[in-house]
């Protein structure tokens, strides 16, 4: 393969193949592929306008799929397909280039939903440090949060596509309808139902810095099983997810309620967290923190916050999902 980018194996749910297959089953608008693709400066050039839009290729398939791997699986295919296009007939090329990956992403999507409802326990959006990248690759750092990402799994692939398009990247509704082949009326509907469906799940944010101090109280709670603190800090609905993906101890179902799951948390608090060290990082736009053991990273704990206090506790613990954020001390 000619150029500077390295292919990146399937992790996951797909094997290789898998994957290749789901990738290369899309065709729909691809237009003409070019043995031929150019000289070795042409080559250079296209891979030059590639490099400067990869972050973006790779913030779209990651909101539309919650997925690092899968993300980065489409940003590979991606620029093959961009080496053996035809780019004289590119008037746009980053335009064509995140059409093309948002593509690939709602053909993935397609089929995760039959994936997930095979996964072993809860399934949670794979978390991605976001220390260095606040927006990952978009104008704002909308749907990225994981609660958003939650939400979003509820929306079919192409409202996803128009919802991730307009609320992060703000593509024109004209764009947003070209590239997942719907009228601009379509597009508008799409949009519009999909923040509908959001805001009606949508509890009132709470500010980064209050986010942080209630992780570093729940934290120092949860560590020494301390029954009162934990369910001081609690709603009273919290619901802790914990995803192993039937590759780690994990529970396999949601523990809800503050006191179940302040119970449940200092039944294991003198096991789970002897030998761990706390890395505290941004983890999709919002406190998180990174749990080691002799220098590995085995989970990653991530919090959301309403008025009432910690409403959910989110614990990834598959050790297929944590490349995003495995590097420790970043």
């Amino acid at each position: 393969m000619s150029g500077r980018w390295v292919p990146i194996g399937a992790v996951g749910y797909y094997s290789g193949h898998a994957m290749a297959a789901v990738l290369h089953n899309w065709s729909s608008s691809i237009g003409h592929m070019d043995a031929d693709s150019g000289s070795a400066s042409e080559l250079e050039t296209a891979s030059t306008i590639f490099a400067d839009v990869r972050s973006r290729l790779f913030g779209i398939a990651y909101r539309m799929l919650g997925s690092v791997s899968e993300a980065e699986d489409i940003v590979q295919e991606v620029w093959i397909r961009w080496q053996a296009y035809d780019r004289s007939t590119v008037r746009d090329a980053p335009a064509f280039l995140a059409a093309t990956a948002t593509r690939l992403a709602i053909n993935v999507a397609q089929s995760a939903r039959v994936r997930r409802e095979m996964y072993v326990g809860p399934w949670l959006p794979e978390p991605v440090d976001t220390s260095s990248d606040p927006e990952l690759g978009a104008l704002r750092g909308e749907a990225l949060q994981f609660a958003v990402l939650l939400m979003l799994e509820k929306l079919s692939p192409t409202e996803r596509a128009a919802y991730v398009l307009r609320q992060a990247f703000d593509y024109p509704y004209e764009q947003i309808a070209e590239i997942i082949q719907q009228t601009q009326a379509n597009a508008r509907q799409l949009v519009s139902r999909a923040r509908k469906r959001l805001a009606e799940e949508k509890r009132a944010a709470v500010s980064v810095r209050e986010q942080q101090r209630l992780l570093e109280a729940f934290l120092a709670a949860a560590r020494t099983g301390n029954l009162a603190a934990l369910e001081e800090l609690f709603a009273a609905d919290v619901v802790s997810y914990s995803d192993g993906g039937g590759k780690a101890r994990a529970s396999k179902f949601p523990v809800v309620g503050k006191e179940r799951v302040a119970k449940y948390l200092k039944a294991f608090a003198s096991r789970f967290w002897l030998g761990v060290d706390i890395e505290p990082f941004m983890a999709n736009g919002q406190p998180s923190a990174r749990l080691t053991r002799d220098g590995v990273v085995f989970a990653v704990v991530t919090i959301t916050v309403s008025a009432q206090g910690i409403d959910r506790l989110l614990w990834m613990m598959n050790p297929d999902k944590l490349s995003g954020v495995a590097r420790v001390g970043a």
